[in-house]
């Protein structure tokens, strides 16, 4: 047993588009490759990793990448959204997170030119890519096709009972590529300028406003480094505008013009780009990366540099995060993996969740 510390910040509730969220904490889309079939239904494991988190106590959950188009999905046991036959699992879903009392968002999203040709043989982005012989550009028609999948894709998420949807505009995925020139390199009305390269993204939101309406949550995960954060700030600005209801802060999907944080700053580029997308917006902001323990998110929120904190890897590692926190309980660590994490292998392969289940056996 810890010594039990209040972080009266981090468990503060906050309103968010009318809804009451319990605390600060999110357990962000975390994916959970191989726990559902070709067919992208949601299946017992998936049901079970998110009732533990919901049981546990985070404020928001959103669930993690979730295809609007088969053939767009980053690896062929991703969830889906593309079909009607999708809804009733993901509304599964809805019911356990809204029967333990958290907000639940799920996220829209197309891997683009990432798509593995194992999912399908032609990679699809706003351009081709020289190096990879098997990637086309997609015509104007192929893009307002897209355009109406992610809308399609809004609506059986409300069908199915979530609170809202998350746009996956980073980690370079399809919004990204279209968003940042290093991969946009057309010269019709969906490439050139900020504003054409943002015309993809702008049906979509205004397109899922009109047909969800004002009371349906609506986020946007960005890329801040897109591909830089000056850049990533003028996103940020550009889609609070269009109406979007958060941005959660993450990565652009590549290694250059990484933001240096100034000295003194005790988190990563990634969050620090968060703190500063902040300062230019009013809407709520969600940063992510590295932050895992209470104390530092805690941090975050009292010093008025986040709204939201996404606990991503920590409530991997230890389902009852959340609850071990508040209780002062044991936390069973994240172990930070290197090169990098073991769970996108798979979950079972996890060092700390196998630590915790041979703790517990």
């Amino acid at each position: 047993m810890n010594e039990l510390k209040s972080f009266p910040q981090l468990f503060s509730g906050f309103t968010l588009k009318g809804f009451r969220v319990k605390n600060r904490i999110v357990f962000p889309p975390m994916v959970c490759f191989g726990y559902t079939g070709d067919d992208g239904i949601v299946g017992p494991k998936n049901l079970e990793h998110y009732r533990l988190r919901a049981d546990s106590g985070a404020g928001i959950i959103i669930t993690e990448a979730t295809a609007v188009k088969k053939d767009g999905r980053a690896a062929p046991s991703q969830l889906g959204i593309w079909s009607d036959e999708n809804i009733p699992g993901l509304s599964e879903i809805t019911a356990i997170v809204r029967g333990h009392g958290a907000v639940s968002i799920l996220q829209l999203h197309h891997a683009g030119l990432l798509t593995p040709p194992t999912v399908f043989p032609v990679q699809f982005g706003p351009s081709a890519e020289t190096d990879k012989p098997s990637s086309r550009e997609l015509t104007p028609d192929e893009v307002r096709e897209l355009t109406k999948a992610y809308i399609q894709g809004a609506i059986r998420a409300r069908e199915a009972g979530f609170d809202g949807v998350e746009l996956h505009g980073a980690h370079g995925y399809l919004l990204n590529q279209f968003a940042n020139p290093l991969w946009n390199h057309r010269t019709d009305e969906y490439g050139g300028s900020f504003e054409n390269r943002m015309h993809f993204a702008t049906d979509i939101i205004l397109g899922i406003r009109e047909i969800c309406g004002n009371e349906f949550i609506l986020g946007y995960r960005m890329g801040a480094n897109t591909p830089k954060l000056e850049d990533g700030i003028d996103i940020a600005k550009y889609i609070e505008s269009l109406g979007v209801d958060y941005i959660h802060v993450s990565h652009g999907g590549n290694l250059q013009n990484l933001p240096r944080p100034p000295k003194g700053f005790d988190f990563n580029w990634i969050v620090y780009s968060g703190v500063k997308v902040r300062e230019y917006i009013k809407i709520p902001v969600i940063v992510v990366n590295e932050v895992k323990t209470a104390e530092r998110a805690d941090f975050l929120i009292e010093n008025g540099q986040a709204d939201f904190v996404s606990i991503g890897r920590p409530q991997l590692a230890d389902p009852y995060w959340v609850r071990h926190v508040q209780k002062g309980e044991d936390i069973n660590a994240c172990l930070s993996c290197k090169p990098r994490c073991r769970w996108y292998e798979s979950s079972e392969l996890c060092p700390a969740r196998k630590k915790l289940k041979q703790q517990s056996s």
